[in-house]
């Protein structure tokens, strides 16, 4: 009972730090490439647990609140920023300010690409070593169980693996994807599987997980038919290609969602990021290797999005200035970082919003209530 209290926490504390290490270690290397010597490198927030000088003089810290962490290159804020008794501390030709824009875009550039990286290596260890998952359509193969996620529905009602699920809510299911669409169709409600087991048909009754309404869960891994391992080559192509497939799905489901066609509220935040890391772990190294892959695929594409604030809008900002010949307003870049802030912090609470809701709190305070 303890091990699986301390599974989900731990698993969110080593996805999360593992992803942000990785950004930052972008960006603490490209500004030492570019002669930028950089002050702290802290990751998680607040209060150090730990911290330490190289031989350079970086401060390297461990904190206490583990949901990000940052890399402070020295001189970051210009002259007009720093009071007189910072400015007499800085290092000559060791600032960021006073670097080319072209080197200051790397340094910010940075942290997104080593996300990409990570997947790209992530996906080549995983194919090379178990294969790339077959790219047989779910609505041709037989709906066979692999594997089941603790305490998910379909585990408490008793499905094991190798079951073959016949049949959901009545309805017959000879595919992985009449399961799927029927099982979406029964979100939330009291139902039966009908199961094969060793040439026996049994009946399980199930409540199939409602998430806000929208998705059907119980918490099956379907077994997909045997991969064999890629050479190295072509791991690594297939990598490459998985990346960028993974990339494409993500500007689809943003733009699905700018269109009304899927719903927001399959937006989550570090709450939900922290449930699927504790069930992913129990599928798990592989799948959790493959779970890091995906997030970090996203948080490359999210920084690089054109918010002031973000990588991306400080990679605006350094465009402006490239073209210009100058860089960007004070004033200006001051007025865009205030609305990124805000920006982001709305888009905080409502992701946040979404995990209690998928989490089921509000139900239970309207239970509660009533």
């Amino acid at each position: 009972m303890l091990s699986h209290l301390l599974r989900t926490p731990l698993a969110f504390a080593l996805v999360l730090g593992v992803l942000v290490f990785v950004h930052e270690f972008g960006h603490y290397l490209a500004a030492r490439w570019r002669g930028v010597h950089v002050d702290v490198f802290s990751i998680g927030f607040g209060r150090p647990l730990l911290r330490w000088h190289d031989k350079v003089g970086t401060e390297w810290r461990l904190c206490a609140l583990p949901l990000g962490g940052y890399v402070k290159p020295h001189g970051f804020e210009g002259p007009e920023e720093a009071d007189p008794q910072t400015q007499a501390g800085w290092i000559p030709g060791r600032t960021f300010h006073d670097k080319p824009v072209g080197s200051r875009a790397i340094v910010i550039l940075a942290g997104p690409v080593f996300n990409f990286l990570l997947a790209i290596i992530l996906f080549w260890g995983l194919f090379a070593a178990f294969g790339k998952p077959s790219n047989i359509p779910a609505a041709t193969v037989a709906p066979v169980v692999g594997e089941l996620v603790g305490g998910a529905p379909a585990a408490r009602a008793g499905v094991e693996p190798h079951d073959r699920i016949l049949s959901v809510a009545g309805v017959p299911t000879p595919t992985i994807g009449a399961v799927q669409k029927q099982v979406v169709a029964a979100a939330g409600r009291h139902i039966t599987l009908g199961i094969e087991r060793g040439g026996r048909q049994l009946d399980l009754p199930v409540t199939v997980g409602d998430s806000g309404g929208h998705h059907g869960v119980i918490g099956v891994m379907f077994a997909a038919p045997p991969a064999r391992p890629l050479g190295p080559a072509r791991a690594l192509g297939a990598a490459v290609r998985e990346c960028w497939t993974v990339t494409v799905q993500i500007f689809s489901g943003i733009g699905q969602m700018l269109t009304g066609q899927q719903s927001v509220d399959q937006l989550g935040g570090p709450l939900r990021i922290a449930q699927l890391s504790g069930q992913v772990s129990e599928l798990g190294a592989a799948s959790l290797i493959s779970f890091i892959a995906l997030l970090s695929i996203n948080l490359g594409l999210i920084n690089l999005f054109p918010v002031p604030v973000l990588d991306g809008g400080r990679l605006v900002f350094y465009a402006i200035e490239a073209i210009r010949g100058r860089p960007v307003s004070r004033r200006v870049q001051e007025y865009g970082f205030r609305a990124g802030f805000a920006l982001i912090a709305c888009l905080f609470l409502f992701v946040t919003f979404n995990d209690l809701s998928h989490l089921g709190l509000f139900a239970w305070v309207r239970t509660f209530v009533g």
